[in-house]
């Protein structure tokens, strides 16, 4: 339970709260789109037009069926191949952020941006979009390993690329209870980096992990179950956060 899923299920919930969400999806496996049950196959209009091509974001975007308020751009497979193309253009770093700037159909209160997996030039171009870093960390060992790797890259584009970027908001996902372990990362977390880390915990749930593969967030498709009541306290952890900055 990591990015994608914590992207999809935020925006779903803010979305059922009345605000108008859009998530842009820019990871080539499109499980954003998959789990917002947006169509990513076949010539579709997607990200890849829109960084490669220069197709207006307003082609791409799509209402999420049956979510009113919540919208997104979808990936598709094309995408993987961007990262080459995006190489030898004038300003790679920020085609993003350029598309965004001119989009105007839709006033949105939040954007989620799903990252891919790696440090490419698909990240860069959202961290160069991005106001603000949402990172899920699950409770378990490795993830505090790689989480030293990612608090470089983004010194990195901050020193170089986007000095107001901000680490604002750090959400603990998969926390088992039962497990030591879980409880010694949470505490690790907190310790290091205070009130960033969100109050709320997402705990470990098989309904997270099947709601995609019916095309829905967790939040639609079972809305009573643990994990979705957690998003939805980390949704409004997150409103309430912005409204007092």
């Amino acid at each position: 339970m990591g990015k994608t899923t914590t992207s999809v299920n935020l925006a779903a919930a803010l979305s059922m709260h009345g605000q108008r969400v859009l998530v842009v999806d820019l990871d080539p496996q499109g499980n954003a789109s998959t789990a917002l049950s947006i169509e990513h196959r076949g010539d579709v209009p997607d990200m890849y037009k829109v960084l490669v091509e220069d197709m207006p974001l307003g082609e791409v975007v799509k209402e999420v069926p049956d979510m009113p308020g919540l919208y997104c751009a979808p990936a598709t497979i094309d995408l993987a191949g961007a990262e080459i193309e995006l190489v030898s253009m004038v300003a790679r770093e920020a085609r993003l952020q350029r598309a965004l700037g001119a989009y105007k159909a839709i006033e949105f209160d939040y954007v989620f941006i799903d990252c891919p997996p790696s440090l490419g030039l698909l990240t860069v171009n959202a961290l160069m979009a991005a106001t603000e870093l949402l990172v899920p960390i699950q409770c378990e060992y490795y993830a505090l390993e790689g989480l030293g790797q990612l608090l470089r890259n983004v010194d990195l584009v901050r020193a170089h690329l986007n000095p107001t970027l901000d680490m604002s908001t750090i959400l603990l996902t998969m926390y088992d209870g039962r497990t030591r372990l879980a409880s010694q990362v949470a505490e690790e977390v907190r310790s290091h980096f205070g009130d960033t880390v969100l109050t709320t915990l997402i705990p470990r749930s098989v309904r997270v992990s099947e709601a995609p593969s019916y095309g829905q967030s967790v939040m639609t498709y079972d809305p009573g179950s643990s994990g979705a009541m957690a998003y939805m306290d980390a949704a409004r952890e997150m409103a309430y956060r912005g409204a007092a900055v």
